[in-house]
């Protein structure tokens, strides 16, 4: 996969995502998955400011596109023009499976293993009598993924199916994301 195109700096990306994004919740879920993209970058030594990027504006057209047919498709375009590298894009495409594009890049895996298990995440902190991820633990998450009215909005097939073609460990995979959401807990609140 090319890599083709410069890396946008985090304050540009994040100029972007904040131009694009109003609602507060849809930019800290962005910021979430950056987290956990930049968690799992170190973790296998790649870029972390390339897989961050990737994960800080996987959803930044949600918005304005807010259905299958232009989500993430056409965000990507807007992507492209403004030169954003080739791998990050197809990382982007690929976190939507219905797009058809392949995940054939581990910052590909990650970012659709990462992104609907940090929304997640977050729902089950919310309702922590202290709103706190540092209160939220693993055997509880697994037992919330079976409750069809928790967080229903999110979709358990794609965070079981997101840890299986990473190639790792379900309960440690959410213990790991886990972990780097509440590096930033102070920034979201939680």
């Amino acid at each position: 996969m090319s890599t083709a195109g410069a890396l946008p700096a985090r304050d540009e990306a994040l100029a972007l995502l904040h131009e694009w994004v109003e609602n507060a919740g849809l930019r800290k879920h962005c910021y979430c998955v950056e987290a956990a993209m930049r968690a799992y970058a170190r973790e296998y030594g790649e870029d972390e400011a390339r897989w961050g990027l990737a994960g800080l504006i996987h959803d930044f057209d949600w918005e304005r596109h807010p259905d299958m047919e232009r989500h993430p498709l056409a965000g990507v375009a807007v992507l492209r023009e403004l030169g954003y590298p080739e791998d990050v894009l197809h990382a982007v495409l690929g976190h939507a499976s219905y797009t058809g594009v392949a995940r054939d890049t581990r910052m590909a895996q990650a970012l659709f293993a990462c992104d609907e298990l940090c929304g997640f995440l977050v729902a089950c902190a919310l309702v922590q009598p202290d709103k706190s991820l540092m209160a939220v633990e693993v055997p509880s998450v697994r037992k919330k993924m079976k409750s069809a009215g928790f967080a229903k909005n999110v979709n358990r097939d794609d965070i079981v199916n997101g840890a299986a073609e990473l190639g790792v460990d379900l309960d440690s995979h959410i213990a790991f994301v886990l972990q780097a959401l509440r590096g930033i807990r102070t920034e979201l609140g939680l």
